[in-house]
C-alpha cells in the first residue's frame, strides 16, 4: 500500500525504538524521509538498514538534539533545502527521565525532561507549521503517552510534559486546521523499545524480566505492545485516510488506560 507515495516526512528520535519502527512502515508506504536523531551512528546504521528494504525511498539524516532550538530550525531547514516540502512531522523524541517521588525528584533530571519531552516538540511545531502553512497542507503526529492521559507513579516530569504534549496538540489543531495542517498525538502504553526496557531495569535492577511480565499482567491483552502495533497507527495519521482526524490523543495500550484500580 503506497499511501504515503512521494510524501516528506520528519521523524525525530528516529535511530531506535518507535521512530525506526515508523520510519520503516513509513518507507514501505513510499514515503521520504528526514531521520533526525543525535546518535549519529545509530541514526546511519537506521538509514542504512531502510535503504537495504526500500532503495527507491530517498533519505536524508540530520544530526540534531531536540531541545535545542537552533537545532530543531536547522532539521527543518535541511528537509526543505533536500525536498523542498514537508507533509509530515512525527514529534517522537522523548525520554523517561528517572523513577522517584515528586519530593525526590533531581530537578536537573526534571529539567532536562521538559526540555526533550515539551519544548522538543513545541520546537518542532513552530518551524514546521510555517512550511506547512505555505503548502495549505500538513499532518504532524505528536507523541504524548498513556502518561500524558493519567498519573503514572515516581513519574511526574514525564507525565507533566506528555499532558502537556497533549495540550500542545490540541491548541496547533484549533490553530491551524484552517490551513490544510491536521493535528493530532497518540498515547502509547508499555511497547517494547529500548526506553521501556530501562525503565523496568529500574524497577528491578536484579530481573528485568520479571518487572515486564508483572506489568504485563495489568493489561486487558496480556502483554505489552510492539513497536510496528504504534507505527501503522502514526502512519494513518499521517495519510489521507485521516483527514478529519483532527486535535485526538489516541491511547494505544491494550485498553490499559480504562483501568480504575488500586495502586
Amino acid at each position: 500500500m503506497k499511501n504515503l507515495e512521494n510524501k516528506v516526512v520528519i521523524i525525530t528520535g528516529a535511530a531506535m525504538g518507535l521512530g525506526l519502527a515508523t520510519a520503516k512502515e513509513l518507507a514501505s508506504r513510499g514515503a521520504n524521509l528526514t531521520l533526525v536523531d543525535y546518535n549519529e551512528n545509530s541514526l546511519e546504521e537506521a538509514k542504512k538498514e531502510i535503504n537495504s528494504q526500500y532503495p527507491a525511498v530517498k533519505i536524508i539524516t540530520v544530526v540534531a538534539d531536540v531541545s535545542n532550538e537552533d537545532a530543531v530550525k536547522n532539521y527543518v531547514d535541511e528537509t526543505v533545502k533536500a525536498f523542498g516540502r514537508i507533509d509530515g512531522l512525527y514529534n517522537n523524541a522523548g525520554i523517561e527521565g528517572k523513577q522517584a517521588g515528586i519530593t525526590e525528584y533531581d530537578v536537573a533530571i526534571f529539567k532536562k525532561v521538559i526540555d526533550i519531552n515539551l519544548m522538543g516538540v513545541y520546537y518542532g511545531l513552530r518551524y514546521v507549521i510555517p512550511v506547512m502553512q505555505k503548502q495549505n497542507y500538513g499532518r504532524i503526529v505528536n507523541v504524548a503517552s498513556v502518561g500524558g492521559i493519567r498519573g503514572v507513579l515516581n513519574q511526574m516530569p514525564y507525565v507533566a510534559s506528555k499532558h502537556a504534549v497533549s495540550g500542545m496538540t490540541k491548541n496547533a489543531a484549533l490553530e491551524y486546521g484552517r490551513y490544510g495542517i491536521n493535528t493530532n498525538a497518540i498515547a502509547p502504553g508499555a511497547i517494547l523499545t529500548p526506553m521501556v526496557a530501562e525503565a523496568f531495569k529500574q524497577v528491578n535492577p536484579a530481573d528485568p524480566k520479571a518487572a515486564e511480565t508483572e506489568y504485563a499482567q495489568r493489561n486487558p491483552t496480556k502483554r505489552l505492545g510492539l513497536p510496528h502495533e504504534i507505527a501503522k497507527v502514526v502512519a494513518f495519521l499521517l495519510s489521507e485516510d485521516a483527514s478529519y482526524v483532527n486535535g485526538q490523543t489516541i491511547a494505544i495500550d491494550g485498553g490499559e488506560s480504562n483501568i480504575y484500580g488500586n495502586v
